[in-house]
């Protein structure tokens, strides 16, 4: 039986499997997209698909912070969870 990949959401900090969660990607550019696919290349964050999770990530600096860097919200990102 294989275990189920735990990911901590940037919002909220719950541990909840990888599954529930969006994964994000900074770009070259240092935006902030939705990754889909879950299979863009680069460092990665995740968030539950939930309005107050995203908000909690942006209006605190954790994208900044889980990205070890510089990091702007895509409108797509911004518009998660609505």
């Amino acid at each position: 039986m294989r275990r189920e990949p735990q990911r901590t959401c940037i919002g909220c900090r719950q541990v909840r499997s990888r599954a529930q969660l969006v994964r994000l990607v900074r770009g070259p550019d240092g935006v902030v997209v939705v990754d889909r696919t879950a299979a863009a290349p680069g460092r990665g964050a995740y968030v539950c698909a939930e309005r107050q999770c995203v908000e909690e990530a942006l209006k605190r600096g954790r994208l900044a912070r889980a990205f070890r860097g510089k990091a702007l919200a895509s409108v797509e990102l911004m518009s998660l969870g609505r």
